[in-house]
């Protein structure tokens, strides 16, 4: 295993209130796509800061699911999108480590992209954050992040969200890992696409140094 490299995430600014966070949520349409009111996301926001300080503020991924949140994403003024050969990302579903809330919205504490760990594999990465007694993020959490904190998201230091994995039919696991990152507009993504931010995956045993492993303290509902 690589030595890991000093973290960076730490220089990120601090995340807008929930508050904040809820307008954000509320001017993009995200309450629609999760069947909510402006109402509901204003109140269960207020809810939260009523709790512990800080966090991010995230609507549950079967309310919101990638591939809707994926086009959210701005970076240069061009839209997010998920990779062509991720047609299958709303099958991406937590692994069996991760406990989301029962609840439309809920609230993450400590995110970090985990640049230390930039250049581990994902089948290194986590049972190191299972150490650390933190838990990765999922691929929607990631999405969240980026769109309340667009510096999270940073040619170089990208980050994978390899709390959403998909099963197959027998119950293994697809070794495909979802991650956030910039386009550099090759490919099938397409020239017009370059720097615009994306949704892809990477191989569970393959290492890349411009990617770190999105992580959080832990999830909470919003009046806990």
């Amino acid at each position: 295993m690589p030595e890991p490299t000093p973290v960076t995430t730490a220089a990120l600014p601090a995340l807008p209130p929930l508050s904040t966070q809820a307008e954000t949520l509320i001017g993009l349409g995200v309450h629609e796509i999760a069947g909510l009111s402006a109402a509901d996301i204003r109140d269960l926001a207020k809810a939260g800061e009523a709790g512990e300080d800080g966090g991010l503020l995230a609507v549950h991924p079967d309310r919101a699911p990638a591939s809707a949140l994926a086009p959210l994403l701005r970076r240069d003024g061009k839209p997010g999108f998920v990779v062509v050969d991720m047609d299958d990302v709303d099958l991406f579903t937590p692994i069996d480590t991760v406990t989301v809330p029962d609840a439309p919205l809920y609230v993450l504490g400590g995110v970090d992209r985990g640049d230390h760990m930039a250049n581990w594999s994902p089948d290194e990465a986590l049972p190191a954050l299972t150490a650390q007694d933190r838990t990765p993020l999922l691929l929607t959490e990631g999405i969240h992040w980026v769109l309340q904190q667009p510096a999270a998201l940073e040619r170089a230091h990208c980050f994978m969200t390899i709390g959403s994995r998909l099963r197959k039919a027998g119950g293994a696991l697809d070794a495909r890992t979802p991650a956030l990152w910039i386009s550099n507009g090759t490919g099938r993504d397409g020239r017009e696409r370059r720097n615009a931010p994306k949704a892809g995956w990477c191989w569970a045993g393959n290492r890349h140094t411009w990617l770190g492993f999105g992580s959080t303290t832990g999830r909470r509902l919003p009046d806990a």
